[in-house]
């Protein structure tokens, strides 16, 4: 009698591997004992049953295990940021050569040996403190530039945005001018120039459309008129907190002194 399309001989069966056998012989191996013991009115076999409450046990496992990496990998990504916060403060406030691991550690509530599981030195909480700064500030810029090409529009957003950021990374920002010769000298973060003559080419190119465009004035010089601005703008945050005034305060009045000026205007 010819046999019917898909039926595997038994002998063949026995000579393959599970992983050999087509999905529905695996099927009817794996239901085999669940459907000998429906045959003979019965449960599931005590073995099978067992297996299945082993398989679920070790899901529940899995699952729980996982949960817990994803609590500890947050909490300790957790202290890792508050570690950078607490170093990023002793940085502004007593400068970066003279702070030490030890000193960073006692802020953390930590022993000295502990920080190394976090970072191998000094230097790698100084470049995560700095390169985050530098590039929050340059994704402000280049956001600013692509979303006008009117150069004042253009300008007017990159103050208002890199303001802000310049807040949230004053640690930041006094430990790269009160620390730059140091930095500066360093091959760890040779990025930093390299990071501010692109700031400096985004503002001197806007500056430089607008004397094209006669939005700017003419006789503008560019450089200088760059590097005054930015050393406005670059001010620590710290008068703003102490006169009362808010960042977007600040930044109003920036940019009406900035393309309005502060002389009358002839009638």
């Amino acid at each position: 009698m010819p046999r019917p399309p898909g039926l595997i001989p038994r002998s063949s069966c026995l000579k393959m591997s599970i992983t050999d056998m087509p999905f529905s012989a695996v099927t009817v191996l794996t239901l085999l004992p669940v459907i000998r013991s429906k045959r003979l009115g019965g449960r599931p076999s005590a073995s099978h049953n067992d297996a299945v409450s082993r398989t679920r046990k070790d899901q529940a496992t899995a699952r729980g295990d996982a949960a817990t990496v994803g609590v500890d990998g947050a909490a300790r990504s957790q202290r890792r940021a508050d570690m950078v916060r607490l170093a990023g403060e002793l940085f502004a406030e007593k400068g970066f050569r003279a702070t030490t691991v030890r000193e960073i550690a006692d802020a953390a509530g930590i022993l000295s040996g502990s920080l190394y599981h976090h970072f191998d030195s000094k230097e790698s909480i100084g470049d995560e403190i700095l390169s985050g700064f530098l590039d929050d500030v340059l994704a402000d810029y280049r956001a600013g530039v692509a979303a006008s090409d009117d150069p004042r529009e253009a300008l007017e957003m990159i103050v208002r945005s890199s303001s802000h950021t310049l807040e949230r990374h004053a640690a930041a920002l006094t430990m790269l001018q009160n620390d730059w010769n140091y930095f500066s000298t360093q091959p760890r973060f040779a990025y930093l120039r390299k990071d501010l003559r692109e700031i400096e080419r985004i503002w001197i190119a806007q500056l430089e459309r607008g004397k094209e465009g006669g939005i700017f004035r003419a006789d503008l010089d560019v450089r200088l008129t760059y590097r005054l601005l930015r050393d406005i703008l670059w001010l620590p945050v710290n008068w703003r907190k102490a006169s009362g005034l808010t960042t977007d305060e600040v930044v109003d009045a920036f940019l009406q002194l900035l393309f309005d000026g502060i002389a009358v205007r002839p009638s």
